[in-house]
């Protein structure tokens, strides 16, 4: 990919969850790319300090709009006041609770809400997006490594589910792409209420030996809306984590 070809002047950017951490980081990039981006999540005060971070630096123009993922109304009309969009990210997740459950011990009512936003969230988003989308444009989900990496005490790997939900989707929408981002261990979200050293432990066996930062996982999400060529893929970014 040329440099001449790194540029989203003139797209429409909207990220579900683009507020704080990856997905931030992912609107930070596409607006330094040129793009207008408009960043989501659902809460109102959320909204509000991301975009006063986000015009803290000069890009693109910025805007933003509360939505919530579990209403397929209010995704419905979130979309409606768009009007027309290049790319969709989606980072949006729930994270209230943790993720670790063990079989033995599974609360199966708290495991449906897991699926809440991570996919049924998602998939509302996808429904009402579609009719907006450009026909070369692109719809990015986010995995996560739990899904190659199960351990343990923690079934609820709700990233298998999205991926396979993205390559599904890469068809039925074509000629819409669609991917999925796969981060590891990223310094945004529920890794930042980690100690450092279960960080540094989790980590330390990698061929890159640390946790990505949250520019370095959002860097995926761009690829995957500049790349005309790629759909039905999973992006890891992982340090290497597949390999050991």
């Amino acid at each position: 990919m040329s440099s001449a070809t790194l540029s989203l002047k003139g797209r429409r950017v909207v990220v579900i969850g683009g507020a704080s951490g990856i997905g931030f980081a992912v609107a930070a990039l596409a607006r330094e790319l040129g793009a207008e981006v408009l960043i989501a999540s659902s809460r109102e005060d959320n909204v509000a300090q991301g975009l006063a971070r986000l015009r803290e630096s000069p890009g693109g123009a910025v805007s933003g709009e509360v939505v919530d993922l579990r209403r397929e109304a209010s995704v419905a009309g979130f979309f409606e006041s768009l009007g027309v969009l290049d790319h969709l990210a989606i980072t949006a997740g729930d994270w209230a609770g943790g993720m670790a459950a063990s079989t033995r011990d599974l609360d199966l009512d708290a495991a449906r809400a897991r699926f809440e936003v991570r996919f049924w969230g998602v998939l509302a988003a996808v429904k009402h997006a579609v009719p907006h989308l450009a026909p070369e444009g692109s719809i990015t989900l986010t995995s996560g490594m739990l899904t190659h990496r199960p351990q343990k005490g923690a079934v609820l790997a709700v990233g298998g589910a999205v991926e396979s939900l993205a390559k599904a989707l890469a068809m039925d929408l074509a000629p819409i792409r669609v991917n999925a981002v796969c981060p590891g261990y990223t310094l945004a979200g529920p890794v930042l209420s980690m100690a450092a050293e279960r960080v540094a432990a989790a980590t330390s066996r990698l061929p890159v030996p640390r946790a990505a930062t949250a520019t370095e996982a959002a860097q995926a999400y761009i690829y995957a809306m500049l790349n005309s060529y790629v759909t039905g893929q999973v992006l890891p970014v992982d340090g290497g984590g597949l390999l050991v």
